[in-house]
């Protein structure tokens, strides 16, 4: 509706209408191939020549539109812009009618027709106001998308948040006595204790829950981001062992097993800095730095 002019591709993926979750109509078809339909269909009462076409990408719903041309002139643009307006309005469901009462919508038994608006008359150029309110009450998102995964935390708030988890694992798990050594067992590394997600918020200050809350996923996503020091499995956490790491694979080819060993390391090992015990791995084994001077 922006332009006459106008040309769009859609790859239709999540069931929705223009108000709401899309409402099947049909049981002979599958959810997906009744929704591609209804999606064909909207470029139809827009107007367009829709075009199908398969993507070939990694993906289950990979079937697209594509309108390059329209099948009326430009003469007649108004009048299937008020064809458009209605169509949009036949398609609204009746609970957002009755939810959205704000507006005063009327609820109707039939979901077919548009509902109606209750205490004023419907415009008298549908097609002025389709033109500067496509559709009353739609809110579109922020044209800057607000970042809120743990991301764009300030880098020495989340190493202090790091550094005191792993605190907190490590001291929990009870100390290698010197027995121990003496009977032969070498493997003293300190793999810490596992702790559930809310024993390990009880240990953390207001403040810093505070922050972590106005985050989607809050203490989890930012310990999942943290990938290199803990694990997060079942809602319970612990510190990652990277000498349990899946064996690599016998089938990969010889130069992607040369390339895999002789990566970059672009960042330093965080076991090497602050783990009591050190990195578990050589250096030649781990995939982060043992020092500034491996650093590339």
């Amino acid at each position: 509706r922006s332009s006459y002019s106008c040309r769009y591709f859609v790859l239709p993926c999540c069931f929705f209408d223009f108000h709401g979750k899309y409402s099947r109509r049909q049981s002979k078809k599958t959810q997906y191939r009744e929704y591609l339909d209804f999606v064909a269909q909207v470029g139809f009462v827009c107007g367009f020549h829709v075009e199908e076409d398969c993507l070939r990408i990694p993906s289950t719903k990979r079937v697209s539109f594509i309108g390059k041309s329209r099948t009326y002139p430009p003469t007649e643009h108004a009048l299937i812009d008020k064809q458009i307006t209605e169509f949009i309005n036949s398609r609204q469901t009746c609970a957002v009618a009755v939810c959205d009462r704000r507006v005063g919508f009327k609820h109707k038994d039939s979901c077919d027709g548009p509902c109606e608006e209750v205490g004023s008359e419907p415009p008298e150029d549908e097609t002025e106001t389709a033109g500067t309110i496509w559709m009353p009450g739609f809110q579109p998102r922020e044209k800057v998308e607000q970042i809120r995964n743990c991301a764009s935390l300030p880098r020495d708030f989340v190493d202090e948040v790091v550094l005191n988890v792993a605190n907190l694992l490590l001291n929990a798990a009870p100390q290698k006595s010197c027995s121990d050594m003496q009977c032969g067992n070498t493997n003293t590394w300190n793999e810490g204790e596992s702790l559930s997600l809310r024993e390990v918020a009880e240990h953390l200050n207001k403040e810093t829950l505070k922050k972590l809350k106005s985050e989607y996923g809050g203490l989890q996503t930012l310990l999942k981001n943290n990938h290199q020091v803990f694990e997060v499995l079942n809602g319970r956490v612990h510190i990652r062992d990277w000498r349990k790491g899946k064996p690599p694979s016998k089938t990969k080819p010889e130069v992607k097993r040369r390339l895999s060993a002789e990566a970059f390391k672009t960042r330093l090992c965080w076991f090497f800095i602050h783990h009591p015990d050190g990195c578990p791995l050589p250096s030649e084994a781990c995939p982060y730095a043992h020092g500034t001077e491996e650093l590339r």
